[in-house]
């Protein structure tokens, strides 16, 4: 690619030991095998009529947007996931497991991927609501009547929640497992950021690139934070039971409002002065990527390759009922 490509309208998600890239009617993970080979997983993408009508409407598409990538993404990590256990089975077991795949017994019940799905969708609303009001209980126990004016609790509950946030992002870094997904986010990134600026996608050219992208949800965790203070600072409370019933009802808005002021930064990202308004997302995805390897990122090269070559496809022949490869199955894919 000689010519510098326009933004990509395109997301980028790390799974363990794969990447996940979503294009306009397909998303397609690429995963690492033990032997080397790089296989994948790919889904069309197919929407009900009213979730597209809905991602139409300010403050409301930023929820439907999140809750969709919770579920779409437990589904591509689950693929990961599967794709490293068949890698650590015997010959024996492999052999077993076909078998049962045959008669069907291995299979995923409906029950079973409902289950998945609300189980994604609860994981997410549950961590936010964590995050949400443990700073709220950190600050009334640590500043309780210190203050004259309510508008200094909100600054020490969004201090609080940022110090959390940041500590947790820390000690989940620490660990093997969440290291290399960070670097599977980092290569998610250079690859975007090098297609981009027009760059042939080889792992040379690509680490080349900074791992920090506009465009990333960790920005969206920073902004959840600022956005925070400044909503919860329009209302008052008389007690702490007040408060706690306040933040849950105003959660739905600060979301809704940062993911439309994440697009707002987004789009005046060239602005020499307004740029800045998108850095502190930035900051904070210093924490949520790392350096990836050059095998890290051939792999990131080739999910996002795959879903370029089937986006193109299905925009000339139209999205099928199901593609090929559009199975949780490793043994099968």
């Amino acid at each position: 690619m000689s010519e510098k490509s326009a933004p990509v309208a395109y997301g980028g998600q790390a799974v363990i030991e794969g990447v996940m890239f979503g294009g306009k009617h397909v998303n397609v993970t690429a995963v690492r095998r033990k032997s080397g080979e790089i296989t994948f997983l790919e889904v069309p993408r197919e929407e009900k009529s009213w979730v597209r009508s809905l991602r139409k409407v300010p403050l409301l598409r930023g929820l439907v947007s999140l809750v969709d990538s919770s579920i779409k993404g437990s589904k591509h990590l689950n693929y990961s996931f599967d794709a490293y256990a068949d890698d650590e089975m015997t010959p024996e077991e492999r052999e077993e497991l076909k078998a049962k795949n045959k008669k069907g017994e291995a299979k995923l019940s409906l029950g079973a991927i409902v289950g998945v799905t609300a189980a994604a969708i609860i994981s997410f609303i549950v961590g936010k609501i964590v995050f949400t009001l443990v700073p709220v209980f950190v600050e009334d126990f640590l500043f309780k009547g210190s203050f004259a004016h309510q508008i200094y609790h909100n600054l020490a509950e969004g201090g609080i929640k940022l110090v959390l946030l940041l500590l947790y992002l820390y000690l989940i870094s620490l660990t093997p497992l969440v290291k290399r997904l960070f670097q599977y986010h980092g290569a998610e990134h250079k690859v975007i950021t090098a297609f981009e600026a027009g760059e042939e996608l080889t792992p040379k050219n690509v680490q080349k690139y900074t791992r920090l992208h506009y465009r990333c949800g960790s920005s969206f965790i920073m902004l959840t934070v600022i956005i925070g203070i400044l909503i919860y600072s329009l209302f008052s409370w008389d007690s702490l039971l007040e408060r706690v019933v306040q933040r849950l009802l105003l959660l739905p808005v600060v979301m809704g409002v940062s993911f439309e002021f994440l697009k707002f930064t987004n789009a005046l990202r060239d602005v020499p002065v307004l740029r800045y308004l998108g850095y502190p997302g930035l900051w904070l995805q210093l924490l949520t990527t790392k350096e990836p390897t050059d095998e890290q990122v051939e792999v990131s090269i080739a999910s996002f390759n795959r879903m370029r070559e089937l986006d193109a496809v299905y925009q000339k022949q139209g999205v099928p009922a199901s593609a090929p490869n559009a199975i949780l199955d490793p043994l099968e894919g």
